[in-house]
């Protein structure tokens, strides 16, 4: 089955606890902490994987994520970083935020994306010795990987497209060219889904995409065209296959002026791709008439091949020309310096505040990247490291500003998911 759009929720592993750990070896009075810090959580990676050519494999795997660190553990021992996940999608995935902004555009083969980032481990409270405290007995949790919820959308990425309308012959075309075995029969929407083929000649191979028939109104949603039209958007070179038997319906050149019309109201700048012109089943009686009013219909300068998909006639010095065209357009477009990993701007945002309360009813909400990731790394069992977030809290003015917007005994302050009730 083909899955080309796809909602999917990425999870990066939270980063290992640090641990409260002191020395205790014979003859060493006295030793001293040693606690070690937590690993790295995995991250979760996107990477283009040439041999996949739609979503299926994910379409029940809703929820992604990579592995926890591991907690460290004494003398001095850090703990293991979790494993990433690397998750094969096919090239010309676009990967979208739930606010339908692009993040990453994969449109070269191996090109990678870290979609979630792991969270950093805690540290041990070999961390915390200083000349004041020598033996602290507090540690740091893990912090929490990222978490987005994504949409991934396929634009399939083949040098030639076909286009037609339904039964112009475009998957007898395409199964007579390549390996390719599309579903093949005289009725209208054999096609369903976009297939691919490999086309092999003496001096290379290129791609091709069969795409579903289009008809009349295909831009706003008529028939099964308008899922597909998107696919047209990445293809070098298109190729408008028009069926020339006499009882073609649209006759041949009104079927050429529809179909560039149809493209032209879905993406305005899809009428100005490179494109090459096939009028299918030239073996038929009538069709060297409808061939001549054809040409009448196409532009100066597009090229007109009168080829029998069936019968092969005409078939070879068409796939010459277009491996000819495919070649030159790719020589143009070739891009330099194409990053083989993107980067994405981290979910975690440096605040220019260091925090801001918002109060509801007696609910004191804080906000604030400082503040969360504090609390999100205090181990709120330990009596030690709560007395030392507390203190924070004094110390940066989120105690006064509460008091400042009124707040009373028993009211509920929430810092990230954390919730405490307040007393004086």
């Amino acid at each position: 089955m083909f899955v080309d759009e796809l909602w999917i929720e990425v999870i990066g592993g939270r980063g290992g606890d640090g641990v409260v750990s002191f020395r205790r070896e014979k003859y060493v009075p006295m030793g001293g902490p040693d606690g070690g810090d937590g690993g790295r959580g995995g991250s979760v990676y996107l990477w283009a994987d040439p041999s996949r050519h739609s979503f299926m494999d994910l379409r029940y795997r809703h929820r992604l994520q990579a592995d926890h660190g591991k907690p460290g553990s004494g003398q001095n021992r850090n703990g293991r970083h979790g494993s990433d996940l690397s998750v094969p999608v096919p090239v010309g995935t676009m990967v979208k935020d739930d606010q339908g902004d692009l993040l990453a555009d994969l449109i070269q083969p191996n090109q990678k994306v870290c979609i979630a980032a792991g969270g950093l481990g805690g540290r041990g409270n070999a961390h915390f010795t200083s000349s004041r405290c020598r033996s602290p007995r507090l540690s740091e949790r893990g912090e929490p990987g990222e978490e987005r919820r994504i949409f991934l959308e396929l634009k399939l990425l083949a040098q030639v497209g076909l286009v037609g309308f339904p039964n112009a012959g475009k998957s007898t075309l395409l199964a007579k060219i390549s390996a390719a075995r599309p579903r093949v029969a005289d009725y209208p929407f054999t096609t369903v889904t976009p297939n691919l083929g490999l086309v092999e000649t003496e001096d290379g191979a290129f791609m091709v995409a069969d795409l579903p028939g289009l008809i009349e109104g295909a831009h706003k949603g008529t028939g099964l065209g308008h899922r597909f039209l998107k696919h047209v958007e990445r293809n070098l070179l298109l190729l408008l296959v028009i069926d020339l038997s006499p009882e073609a319906k649209p006759q041949p050149a009104a079927a050429y002026r529809q179909l560039l019309n149809e493209l032209a109201l879905f993406n305005e700048l899809l009428p100005g791709y490179p494109r090459v012109v096939a009028g299918n089943k030239i073996d038929l009686p009538g069709a060297q008439e409808n061939l001549r009013l054809l040409k009448t219909g196409v532009e100066a300068g597009v090229e007109l091949f009168a080829i029998s998909a069936a019968t092969g006639s005409g078939v070879g010095s068409l796939v010459d020309h277009l491996f000819s065209r495919v070649k030159q357009i790719t020589a143009r477009r070739a891009a330099d310096n194409v990053q083989t990993e993107i980067k994405l701007a981290p979910l975690r945002q440096p605040a220019g505040a260091l925090f801001e309360v918002v109060k509801v009813g007696h609910l004191f909400t804080v906000r604030g990247r400082r503040i969360e990731t504090i609390i999100a790394r205090t181990d709120l069992a330990n009596e030690e490291s709560l007395r030392r977030f507390q203190s924070y809290c004094r110390r940066c003015g989120l105690e006064k500003k509460l008091v400042e917007m009124g707040i009373s005994e028993g009211d509920t302050v929430r810092i990230g998911r954390e919730e405490f009730s307040y007393y004086k």
